[in-house]
C-alpha cells in the first residue's frame, strides 16, 4: 500500500455526505455553508465540486448553469463572484460560496473529496484548486470524470490521491461520440493516469471494466451516489468508500466487520 492509498483511510472509515448534509427544500439546499457545517456537525466526509468564475473565482456548486438550482440559463463561468451572489439557490436565501469559505467551515475536520468539474479552463481550475488545498490541513483527495485533470495533478503534485469519475456513457450523447463513450465507460486512460481511487455509480459494481481495474491498479473503489439504507447495505459489499445524499445514515461510518 502506497502513501496516497494510506492517505485514502480516512475515507474507508467515513461515509460521505455528497454535496454536504443538505434539503433542497430547506435553507440549507446543496453545496452551500450550512450544508457543509451540518455534514461536519454529524461527522461525515463531504464531496463538492468546483468551478472557476469569470473573474477567476473557485466556487462551490455543482452544475455548469444556474437553471436548476437558480432558475436562469445563465454558466457559472460568465458571471463574476459578486453577481453570483446576488442569486439565491433554490427557495434558500444561500448563494453559492467560495471554494475558501468552506475550507474554513471543514477545517480538516472531516475527510473532503473535490471534484474538479469539466470545464474549457480545467487546467486553471486544477491550478487554482491546488494552490489553495496545499495550505489546507485536512484528508483530502481529488477527483475528476475528465482524465486530464489526473494526468494535471500527477505531472503537478504527485502527492494528492486522485480518482477516476465514470459511469455508463452509452446513452450520454454529451460525451462525444460512441468511441468516445465507450473509452471514458471502460476508463481507457487508467493506463496513463493510474488513478488511486475508481467513483462508479453505484449499481454498476459488476461491470467488467470496474473489476479489470480495481484488480490491475490495486485501487480503492468509491460509490455515488447512494439514496437509501437499502442501497447503503448493498454498495456496502462491493465499495471501499460509500457517498450518499437524500438520507442520512445512521452512523457516520461503516463498521469494521471485514465485509470485504
Amino acid at each position: 500500500m502506497n502513501d496516497r492509498q494510506i492517505a485514502l483511510e480516512p475515507f474507508r472509515t467515513h461515509y460521505i455526505a455528497h454535496r454536504g448534509l443538505f434539503d433542497n427544500t430547506s435553507d440549507h439546499p446543496e453545496n452551500t455553508l450550512p450544508a457543509f457545517q451540518r455534514a461536519v456537525d454529524a461527522g461525515f466526509g463531504v464531496e463538492l465540486d468546483v468551478h472557476l468564475t469569470k473573474d477567476d473565482q473557485l466556487v462551490v456548486t455543482h452544475d455548469d448553469d444556474l437553471l436548476r438550482i437558480c432558475g436562469e440559463n445563465v454558466l457559472v463561468r460568465d458571471l463574476t463572484y459578486a453577481e453570483l451572489q446576488q442569486r439565491h439557490i433554490l427557495a434558500s436565501q444561500q448563494t453559492i460560496p467560495l471554494f475558501t469559505d468552506v475550507l474554513a467551515v471543514l477545517d480538516g475536520k472531516v475527510p473532503l473529496v473535490v471534484e474538479i468539474k469539466d470545464a474549457p479552463r480545467l487546467q486553471e481550475t486544477c491550478r487554482r484548486t491546488d494552490k489553495v488545498m496545499r495550505s489546507y490541513n485536512g484528508p483530502y483527495c481529488v477527483e475528476s470524470f475528465n482524465p486530464k485533470a489526473l494526468l494535471w495533478y500527477r505531472k503537478n503534485n504527485p502527492d494528492v490521491p486522485l480518482g477516476q469519475l465514470s459511469d455508463d456513457f452509452a446513452d450520454d450523447p454529451g460525451a462525444g461520440s460512441r468511441v468516445v463513450n465507450w473509452a471514458l465507460t471502460n476508463m481507457l486512460l487508467n493506463a496513463w493516469t493510474r488513478p488511486d481511487f475508481i467513483a462508479y455509480r453505484w449499481p454498476l459494481a459488476h461491470r467488467l471494466s470496474l473489476r479489470f481495474w480495481h484488480r490491475v491498479l490495486g485501487c480503492t473503489m468509491v460509490a455515488w451516489t447512494i439514496q437509501s439504507p437499502g442501497q447503503l447495505a448493498v454498495a456496502s459489499r462491493y465499495y471501499d468508500v460509500l457517498i450518499f445524499d437524500s438520507f442520512v445514515p445512521t452512523q457516520t461510518g461503516p463498521a469494521d466487520d471485514g465485509a470485504r
